[in-house]
């Protein structure tokens, strides 16, 4: 299938693997690649520098005809490791960079110095507008059934709303799990897919089986909003523990964040309180499960190598 984006990244097929925190390595984006498709890690996956500047040389090193790799940056104040990470994968190189939670201008002043193609998350036409002014290369259409961080709009109505007013290759984010979600998305315009869910259960991801295990046996239906992550609403699988927990800020979080001068501060604590229990739900053997992960785990029905999961994905 041949649409803008597989020309854009040179790659068989208009999918990437969507970039997962704790998720995605660079065994998972190298088979990715011999897949025929891209593979995107986020940069927060790495604590140092230099493991990040160590991991782009590798895959720069494991690069194949017809796969492309990327990163994606947190372009948002949470993120106090932005600027530095930006630096490095310039100085190393990739194909392409996805921004998320901020302001793109600065990333894509400085990737498209070194030839790295930006590719920016968005969850309306505002936004979407807005970087392709900037001089975005594509936009990640986040539809209101991704994993994680998801938008509001149904796939169908957010893509053909962007296809309509802009001039930008579409790239559709959620609710992709089988071939079938593929000719969907495309139907409706866009001229790529970003999966991520499906590949959270895949032999090669940095995560417990536990975790695996947990995207087979829970479905579509046990996937539910949460405000307990990072502030911002994230979807995770309903586990015993977030039934325990529950969804909701608490009542001191809700009124601090009404305060305009509080509101960065306390985001950034939950943020952080948030990210350290994911970690832990998906690292370790723990109670605490708090798994990320959107509907289209519907179509996983067993730990797989990546190489299969894109088999289900293009067959």
């Amino acid at each position: 299938m041949n649409t803008k984006i597989t020309e854009l990244l040179k790659i068989k097929h208009p999918i990437i693997q969507a970039p997962m925190f704790l998720v995605s390595n660079v065994t998972m984006v190298t088979e990715a690649m011999k897949g025929g498709i891209a593979g995107c890690i986020p940069a927060l996956n790495y604590r140092t520098l230099e493991e990040l500047r160590t991991a782009i040389k590798q895959l720069n090193i494991n690069k194949i005809e017809g796969g492309s790799f990327g990163f994606n940056l947190i372009v948002n104040k949470s993120n106090i490791k932005y600027k530095d990470q930006l630096r490095v994968i310039c100085e190393e190189g990739c194909d392409f960079i996805i921004t998320s939670l901020g302001s793109p201008e600065e990333t894509i002043n400085q990737a498209h110095k070194v030839g790295i193609k930006v590719f920016c998350d968005v969850v309306d036409l505002k936004f979407a507008k807005k970087v392709e002014g900037l001089g975005a290369d594509a936009v990640i259409a986040v539809n209101n059934e991704a994993g994680g961080h998801r938008g509001n709009a149904t796939p169908e109505n957010l893509i053909k709303e962007l296809v309509a007013n802009c001039n930008i290759p579409i790239i559709s984010a959620g609710g992709v799990g089988c071939k079938a979600d593929i000719d969907e998305m495309i139907s409706y315009g866009a001229e790529g897919v970003s999966v991520g869910s499906p590949f959270i259960a895949s032999i090669e991801a940095s995560v417990t089986d536990e975790y695996k295990q947990a995207c087979v046996d829970y479905g579509a239906n046990d996937i539910v909003m949460t405000e307990r992550i990072s502030g911002t609403p994230c979807t995770v699988i309903n586990t015993p523990y977030v039934q325990k927990i529950g969804t909701k800020q608490t009542w001191l979080e809700s009124v601090l964040n009404k305060n305009k001068k509080l509101k960065k501060w306390v985001k950034m604590i939950r943020f952080s309180i948030g990210m350290n229990a994911t970690k832990n739900a998906a690292t370790k053997a723990t109670y605490k499960t708090v798994w990320v992960a959107g509907p289209s785990i519907q179509h996983t029905t067993k730990i797989l190598p990546t190489k299969d999961i894109i088999s289900r994905l293009v067959n």
